[in-house]
């Protein structure tokens, strides 16, 4: 499905990696209709992600984790790599669901895709209700005027953007930390080697789809991580 603009979504790449991801897909059933909390959990899958996107995979049982104790959470993958290739799965609402498909996925090189990414939750939004963007990604490549425009588009439908950058490329920083402010989100640097810190902000970002500001809270209370993204959101 092919869309131009910021109208939605991208799918071009590899026909097996394509073949492989759909059939996976087909065998996870869709999240019911509740009222459980809704994630949509973005990865930058180009070449330099290889580090983290393994640690991504192993890590986002956490957000499930988090979100358990707060009555559940159906999370999305959204990923993008290559020329053009942006995909996204269904709303699962269970880690291993979410698991499966990621293992379905290889880096590949090609330029950053956020505008897709963001456009693409704007669009999820006005379907139903998102509680929370989770990205992570180490480069922005991409106009940041068309980024904050519809950062400020996913701020009228009341999704939270946290973004988590490994490194610190200084135009990734501005752009990111941009759309977490216009989005009253939060942003965040973590370092490759830093899985247990990645972990905690999962959890957070977790817990604030599922449960709001509250929750966020109680998650805060006993993580200093997590009180490091709340103090952000207050701030704004």
């Amino acid at each position: 499905m092919d869309k131009d603009k910021d109208g939605a979504l991208a799918r071009r790449g590899g026909a097996d990696d394509i073949a492989a991801f759909v059939e996976a897909a087909k065998q996870i059933p869709a999240a019911a209709a509740s009222g459980r909390g809704r994630l949509i959990f973005a990865l930058d899958a180009t070449m330099s992600r290889q580090p983290t996107w393994d640690l991504a995979q192993s890590l986002q049982a956490k957000m499930f984790e988090a979100a358990a104790e707060l009555g559940g959470l159906d999370v999305q993958l959204v990923y993008f790599r290559g020329m053009g290739e942006c995909r996204a799965s269904k709303f699962v609402s269970g880690g291993q669901g979410l698991a499966t498909l990621m293992s379905r996925i290889e880096v590949r090189g090609g330029s950053t895709q956020i505008r897709k990414v963001l456009a693409h939750a704007r669009d999820e939004a006005r379907r139903a209700r998102v509680g929370a963007l989770v990205f992570v990604g180490d480069a922005m490549e991409e106009n940041p005027d068309r980024l904050a425009i519809l950062a400020g588009e996913l701020a009228l439908l009341g999704v939270k953007a946290f973004m988590f950058q490994e490194g610190r490329d200084p135009a990734a920083s501005r752009t990111f930390a941009e759309i977490a402010r216009l989005t009253g989100g939060a942003h965040s640097a973590f370092d490759p080697g830093a899985s247990a810190r990645l972990a905690a902000f999962l959890r957070a970002a977790a817990a604030y789809a599922a449960g709001g500001q509250a929750a966020l809270a109680r998650e805060a209370a006993a993580d200093p991580d997590a009180r490091l993204l709340l103090s952000q959101m207050r701030d704004k």
